[in-house]
């Protein structure tokens, strides 16, 4: 268990539950989908749709559609992308160190799938103080009883 909530570890070395070649990834996902879960790109902020979804519901993988973040953990931070203080449960997500930029970040994948969610940072909301940011492309939103 990491820091974050979830369980780290090597995304690169480990085999997740929901495992796809990279042609059924391409087949299954949008070009933009597949750019952000499977080769870690981030989309532009302020242009998911989710980072404004106040509604109570789910939020799952796009890639599998494993459970990862509640309504009730998301908040405003104000960066463009929706954020949550907490995954939706420990084994929902898990994390990696990130070192494509200058400083080492906390990547946040799905643990179903290893598809990559976004990264969570220490500036947020008590009760956690965390803040998963996470790429809206990267979920899918299900209405509450839906």
């Amino acid at each position: 268990m990491s820091l974050f909530g979830g369980k780290k570890s090597d995304k690169k070395n480990e085999s997740f539950p929901f495992a796809l070649s990279d042609a059924e990834w391409k087949e299954r996902l949008s070009p933009e989908a597949y750019n952000v879960l499977r080769h870690e790109a981030t989309e532009r902020a302020f242009t998911s749709p989710l980072n404004d979804e106040k509604r109570k519901g789910i939020f799952h993988c796009a890639g599998c559609g494993w459970e990862l973040f509640s309504s009730e953990h998301k908040f405003d931070s104000g960066t463009g992308w929706p954020s949550f203080w907490q995954p939706i449960g420990g084994e929902a997500v898990g994390t990696s160190i990130d070192r494509k930029l200058f400083v080492a970040r906390t990547e946040v994948h799905c643990a179903h799938c290893g598809g990559h969610q976004g990264h969570v940072f220490e500036d947020g909301p008590d009760p956690t103080g965390l803040r998963y940011c996470i790429n809206g492309i990267a979920l899918k939103f299900m209405l509450a009883g839906g």
